[in-house]
């Protein structure tokens, strides 16, 4: 983190949110950091300072998190949003991803989490609690004769599935009778045209294109 880092916190727990923005302030590289208790709160607050890092709440009074992260983004696409959220509920992924989120943290989760949280969003990366991409792809299900928004071949969905359950390249070639070394290509061309570095950017990426859901 930097200090020119500005930093919205958005929750309705007032010592959760004081809690953690005492934490990040004690820093050696304080960021900007604003506290609102709801969406509405942080759309008024957007209207005249611009957060680089927006830690979103997601059950929040007068307007939730889902909701704000769609507004927020219609208006501020370059944000990047964080989505915070008290227990691993699958729930919510697919409407936060839609709504543009970038990162999910349980509010369990460790600072040293937080801060990776932090800086792999800057870095243009996703990044999941443990826990969560844990749940997402237990629950990880191909969707049945919907179009999706992708332009990955069939047999690219194949393979991306399977590696977002985890597998490796070598049990996925098994399992589908081809050789590793064509699913090495295919796991390649399905990094270049999602742009994806991680496991968690091509959950992010087959969920908001229609590919798999939750």
């Amino acid at each position: 983190m930097t200090e020119s880092l500005k930093l919205a916190l958005v929750d309705d727990h007032d010592l959760f949110r004081e809690g953690l923005s005492f934490l990040l302030n004690n820093q050696n590289s304080k960021p900007e950091i604003k506290e609102v208790s709801n969406g509405q709160e942080l759309l008024d607050l957007l209207a005249n300072w611009q957060a680089d890092i927006i830690l979103m709440d997601i059950e929040m009074p007068v307007m939730n998190g889902i909701e704000a992260s769609n507004e927020v983004m219609k208006k501020y696409p370059a944000s990047k949003i964080i989505a915070l959220s008290m227990h691993a509920n699958e729930n919510y992924y697919s409407e936060m991803i839609d709504a543009g989120a970038k990162a999910f943290l349980l509010k369990n989760s460790s600072f040293e989490e937080v801060q990776q949280a932090i800086d792999a969003v800057m870095e243009g990366r996703n990044f999941f609690s443990p826990e969560i991409l844990e749940s997402i792809i237990a629950n990880l299900n191909r969707k049945k004769n919907q179009p999706s928004k992708s332009d990955l071949t069939q047999r690219e969905i194949e393979i991306l599935y399977n590696i977002c359950k985890g597998l490796s390249n070598q049990e996925i070639a098994e399992m589908l009778f081809i050789s590793k070394r064509t699913v090495d290509k295919h796991r390649e061309n399905i990094l270049l045209k999602t742009q994806s570095k991680n496991t968690a950017s091509l959950v992010i990426y087959a969920i908001k294109n229609h590919i798999f859901e939750v």
